[in-house]
């Protein structure tokens, strides 16, 4: 008779249980936020005095086409592309009547190409049409223009036509602003808002453009460098 084959039971393996995250630290109180603000500010003016706009650009027309690239690109790569874009490629018009394909190639190494070259095209031909190849300054004029957010318009508007219409909220305003406790909001709207309310409106411009440079000199995402960081005794390091 033959004998009855046991299965053997596979242990089962212990689920480690998932470690509940911590509650993101809230920002400062409203009535502190104002105050802060003008601390931050001095010493960003302090620090980066001449902080400008990261894309090379000579016209209002290719800083609006480069904010466009610089989407999910770096401004190190965009200044790249746009040198031969530009030289190829000068103005709204030869854009505008540039084919897919060759704007597609041109501006492949920034990524998400294929949407790119479809805006930049889109937005040229609008500027050819409705504006005689100029842009507006206006923040509803260019919100309406294909592929342009209000990021970008207020990028354009602030620096080159030195016109504050808003604080631009990118990733390292977004993060700098949390941690310094100006805000506890990660909607960029959301917190370009805050900012609105506690900072004044002739700060708008540089503010963001020092952020910037901050954020990649001293408070990076992943590694922030407190020790050097000349705003650390007033920092509440908020999510470091």
């Amino acid at each position: 008779m033959a004998k009855k084959k046991i299965a053997k039971k596979t242990p089962t393996k212990k689920v480690p249980a998932k470690k509940k995250k911590a509650p993101a630290a809230a920002a400062l109180p409203p009535e502190e936020r104002k105050k802060q603000a003008s601390k931050v500010v001095r010493r960003l003016e302090a620090d980066y005095p001449d902080a400008e706009c990261a894309l090379v650009h000579d016209t209002a027309y290719q800083l609006l086409i480069a904010t466009i690239l610089s989407a999910q690109c770096t401004d190190e790569r965009v200044n790249i592309v746009t040198k031969e874009l530009f030289a190829e490629l000068p103005t709204p018009a030869d854009i505008a009547g540039a084919s897919i394909k060759k704007l597609e190639k041109l501006v492949q190494s920034t990524g998400f190409f294929r949407n790119k070259a479809k805006n930049i095209k889109a937005c040229s031909q609008a500027l050819v049409d409705d504006y005689g190849g100029e842009v507006p300054q206006d923040l509803d004029a260019l919100v309406n223009l294909p592929g342009i957010g209000r990021k970008t318009a207020n990028v354009v508007l602030g620096t080159a036509f030195g016109i504050p219409t808003g604080v631009v909220v990118d990733t390292h305003v977004g993060r700098l602003s949390r941690r310094l406790g100006l805000t506890d909001n990660t909607d960029a709207v959301k917190v370009e808002n805050d900012l609105m309310e506690i900072l004044p409106k002739k700060k708008w411009i540089d503010f963001s453009h020092r952020m910037i440079h901050h954020g990649r000199a001293i408070c990076n995402a992943r590694k922030p460098n407190c020790e050097e960081c000349s705003m650390r005794k007033f920092c509440p390091q908020i999510g470091v």
